[in-house]
């Protein structure tokens, strides 16, 4: 009976750390990230892990000491996001996990409820990174007016992307979009401002769509030995920027910039 129980646990285990890989990937998690939370919360049960991570992929062994149990199985996450709701309440389980000595069946009441968050308001999101944008081109010695063109390109260009995104368009192809939209608007500002426009504001305009986090996990991977996913990440990036090159390159073709 103690046999089937633990085949049970390491099985039940191996499934929640799979969902658990999946999020922190889908999430924005780094390979590295992803490979020690997993690692963690596997110590804490007494089990050894062996993990393969692909860029949308997890292969994961899981065993007892003495090798008389294991689970073995892979798991393919959704498209990658950044989420940091998920990534900080996935961090605080494993260590909760550590601490409090969670069981599988808490464990996954609180993945449920973490995956379960809310995401911010939709107003929210475009309010604040306007505001962000607006504050870019600030640092870039822009005036009041141009900070106010940046703020109103950001917006639309946000909620052009979101829209072609809900409409299930390439992810590229939203980039390329929300690119076009806040040139546009900010070289139409240049071009009939009347010289009360200036070029910080068009060079600022399309900042919101930078790769960031893509980039910094393509170094974080490279750094940790994940040449793979490293390779990957910094391709998506490189294509994100390249898009978002032809959105600026098209408002400055229409325009004669």
């Amino acid at each position: 009976m103690a046999h089937l129980t633990e085949q049970t646990e390491i099985k039940q285990l191996g499934s929640t750390l799979l969902n658990i890989g999946a999020l922190l990937l889908s999430s924005g998690a780094s390979t590295g990230r992803t490979r020690k939370t997993i690692n963690r919360i596997a110590d804490s049960f007494g089990y050894s892990t062996d993990l393969l991570i692909s860029h949308r992929t997890i292969m994961l062994t899981i065993r007892d000491t003495q090798n008389d149990y294991f689970f073995n199985n892979l798991k393919r996450s959704s498209p990658h996001g950044v989420n940091f709701k998920v990534l900080t309440g996935i961090s605080r389980l494993s260590w909760q996990v550590v601490e409090e000595g969670l069981t599988v069946p808490q464990i996954n009441d609180q993945l449920g409820r973490i995956a379960s968050l809310p995401h911010y308001p939709r107003w929210a999101i475009l309010l604040f990174v306007g505001l962000a944008g607006s504050s870019f081109c600030r640092l870039a010695e822009g005036d009041f007016l141009d900070m106010l063109v940046v703020f109103f390109a950001t917006v639309s260009g946000l909620f052009i992307r979101q829209e072609v995104h809900r409409l299930k368009f390439n992810p590229y192809i939203c980039i390329y979009c929300a690119a076009l939209t806040s040139s546009f608007i900010a070289a139409s500002a240049l071009k009939f401002g009347n010289g009360y426009v200036h070029e910080p504001a068009f060079s600022t305009s399309v900042l919101f769509l930078i790769p960031g986090v893509p980039l910094i996990n393509s170094f974080s991977d490279m750094i940790d030995g994940n040449l793979n996913n490293a390779l990957i990440r910094g391709i998506n990036g490189f294509i994100i920027s390249f898009a978002i090159g032809l959105g600026l390159l098209t408002s400055m073709f229409i325009y004669g910039l």
